[in-house]
């Protein structure tokens, strides 16, 4: 009993990535009132460091019982939290949380496994299925949740069926930094929609990304680009390939965007271009009503 009233007296929920982490604290009424964000994320913590950072976050934010989520619970993380396994509802995520102590709980992953192909995610699954709870979406949906790793998620039921992930934001940052293109797609002072719109096309009716990567450098050297803008280009033209990915060939009525708006507003533009209707969402606000609805279900 009297652990439950500490939850239900309010709580800090944790969105802790590999390079960032974001705390809020939340009333009794799971309203937000102060948050946190900085560049702490797991790999910044040094072996045997989380109970320090742990420290820190109530430090700044007040002793409330805190509970986690993202990949302070994968294997490089604080405490291990074991993924569930696809399908996953908000109430399997609350029955598997792993409790470091009785103030602060780690949110599971999730996992899928099938057709030939094997899938994780960590953070995700609680902006998932809090737009579930919260009726923001319907129990059953498409969703896109665009990223450093954006996830293709299908809501069944309101549980997610299955995913796939599709690497998108982190290889264009692998090519901005480390490849032959590097010179070339450092960010626009204006984003090209032409050049963009032009990328997009390209890579939903095409497959031959890597071919065309190299083409972006060719053209430039030779004077025959058709668009002023190689970071715009390369950007469409890998939104496009993960569109094609995730839609595998099927015209849905709509399909969720789900994140940070300035990555939502891509997505949907490409969504728009392929024909689609796109609903956006603010990822911080789904996160939250996973973390409500979790709480909610805490014993």
């Amino acid at each position: 009993m009297g652990d439950t009233m500490r939850w239900a007296d309010g709580l800090i929920a944790v969105d802790w990535g590999t390079s960032n982490r974001r705390a809020y604290l939340l009333d009794a009424s799971g309203s937000c009132v102060d948050e946190h964000e900085d560049s702490q994320g797991i790999l910044s913590v040094p072996a045997g460091g989380f109970p320090a950072a742990i420290a820190e976050i109530r430090q700044r934010l007040g002793d409330q019982p805190l509970l986690l989520a993202g990949m302070i619970g994968s294997n490089r993380g604080w405490v291990e939290a074991p993924y569930v396994p696809c399908p996953a509802a908000i109430d399997d995520l609350a029955a598997a949380l792993v409790r470091p102590s009785d103030r602060e709980a780690i949110v599971p992953g999730v996992s899928y496994v099938g057709e030939g192909r094997a899938d994780v995610m960590r953070g995700e699954e609680v902006q998932l299925l809090g737009a579930v709870a919260d009726e923001t979406i319907p129990p059953d949906a498409l969703v896109c949740h665009p990223g450093t790793h954006n996830k293709w998620a299908r809501v069944a039921r309101g549980r997610i069926a299955e995913f796939r992930t599709v690497m998108t934001g982190e290889l264009f940052n692998l090519l901005k930094e480390h490849s032959i293109l590097a010179d070339l797609l450092q960010p626009d002072v204006e984003p090209d929609d032409g050049a963009f719109r032009t990328g997009v096309d390209h890579g939903l009716t095409h497959d031959d990304i890597p071919a065309e990567l190299f083409a972006v450098r060719a053209r430039t050297l030779l004077g025959q680009a058709p668009h002023s803008s190689p970071a715009s280009f390369t950007s469409g033209l890998l939104i496009g390939a993960d569109l094609r990915i995730g839609l595998a060939g099927t015209v849905p009525a709509e399909v969720v965007v789900m994140g940070r708006p300035e990555l939502t507003e891509l997505y949907a533009a490409a969504l728009a271009q392929a024909g689609i209707q796109a609903r956006e969402l603010d990822g911080e606000r789904c996160f939250l009503a996973g973390i409500k609805a979790i709480a909610e279900r805490i014993e």
